[in-house]
């Protein structure tokens, strides 16, 4: 009785980080390139400015993941650097200048990108046999976004947008201390077991999962740089917009909840098929029905599988690829390629096209590159139906 009490409060604290860094996401991916266009910079600042957001998690999560596999301390890793990375944001408080914009996000980044994928590891060893399970825990970072993207959007519009950075260090602050109420796994260093990052890489199966991470996070560019700026070009207004975003992470939420069932019975690999398709749906929509409302709003739901359904898949395939000596430097490899290399690269190709070529065929140029991952997933990796 006593174990389960205890088992049940360490999950309390894992759903708790959860919860405050993605209620952080919920203020940066709708309001912040709202922010920078309210500091007057232009769409392409606005992309530079997002993509050093990105930039670092190519090359911190991994140094942070190789310090926290040869120490032994995860936890310790994940409390200095969340602690470095609120101090060094704000300084974003009194500051407004391109410039110093530019140098102060890549440094918070550099420590704050190196967070959650040491932390999806901790996860991981705290659920031990229940791996399963980690979508029930990771669906309160789901919660938090909704919590900060529903209720910003009113304060945004009564008091102005000129606030967001002080939201932003305030969330920071309680992500910082709820790291202090998590505890280390037993199992979390497994160091008899060696492997080799770059073996493991090499695999077909591995490195068409890395190579599909990081094309999905290409094509969301647009979405996660422009979608806002986007929707109040077609005459939406911030408070829908926020509502948009906030459904879309709903939808992200009901998947999370149900995705423990489906992976053991359908397997994480055509679960991953599936989520690519209704990526490309979804990017194709976005592109030529954005003055839609019905068809936005269908568009929004499907979040819940180019989001929601394609990371509950990539991160089991990642532990069971990743695991030992590896595990931390795994989770970081993933975060890096998707989220830091293809998540920079798309803002950055949408902030120099955005103009040039227009937004429609933005996300058409989404469209594709979340196409070509499907493709070559299939056609390298071979996923059998039913199968993981």
């Amino acid at each position: 009785m006593l174990k389960k009490q205890k088992l049940s409060a360490e999950r309390h604290s894992l759903a708790g980080f959860y919860f405050f860094y993605f209620a952080s996401i919920g203020v940066f991916l709708p309001y912040w390139n709202l922010y920078l266009k309210h500091l007057d910079f232009s769409a392409r600042q606005i992309g530079e400015l997002s993509a050093v957001l990105l930039a670092t998690k190519i090359f911190a999560p991994y140094i942070w993941g190789w310090i926290a596999d040869h120490t032994g301390k995860r936890l310790l890793a994940i409390r200095l650097a969340a602690f470095i990375g609120m101090a060094i944001f704000s300084i974003v408080t009194v500051i407004h200048g391109y410039w110093s914009l530019l140098i102060t996000l890549a440094a918070f980044s550099f420590f704050w990108n190196a967070t959650l994928p040491q932390f999806e590891a901790a996860t991981m060893n705290n659920l031990g046999d229940n791996k399963h399970m980690y979508s029930r825990i990771r669906l309160w970072g789901s919660i938090g976004f909704i919590v900060t993207a529903s209720l910003l959007a009113p304060f945004i519009e009564r008091f102005g947008i000129q606030y967001l950075p002080w939201i932003i260090l305030g969330i920071l602050i309680l992500t910082w201390s709820n790291t202090l109420f998590v505890s280390e796994a037993s199992n979390g260093m497994q160091h008899s077991v060696s492997s080799s990052i770059l073996k493991t890489c090499l695999k077909p199966a591995v490195f068409s999962l890395l190579a599909a991470c990081f094309l999905i996070q290409v094509s969301h560019g647009p979405y996660y740089t422009f979608f806002s700026i986007y929707a109040e070009d077609n005459g939406y207004s911030r408070t829908l917009i926020g509502q948009l975003w906030s459904l879309g992470v709903i939808a992200e939420v009901v998947v999370f909840f149900y995705v423990h069932r489906w992976l053991p019975s359908i397997g994480a690999k055509t679960l991953l098929v599936v989520a690519m398709l209704l990526t490309v749906i979804r990017w194709w929509l976005i592109a030529l029905y954005v003055e839609y409302l019905p068809v936005l709003i269908f568009a929004q739901l499907l979040h819940a599988a180019s989001y929601g359904l394609f990371h509950a898949s990539a991160i089991q395939l990642i532990d069971e690829y990743f695991s030992g000596s590896i595990q931390g430097r795994g989770q970081a490899l993933f975060s890096s390629i998707s989220f830091g290399l293809g998540g920079s690269l798309g803002s950055l190709i949408s902030g120099y096209t955005w103009n040039s070529v227009g937004p429609s065929y933005v996300y058409i140029l989404a469209m594709c590159i979340a196409l070509l991952a499907m493709i070559q997933f299939i056609w390298i990796a071979k996923p059998r139906f039913g199968k993981a």
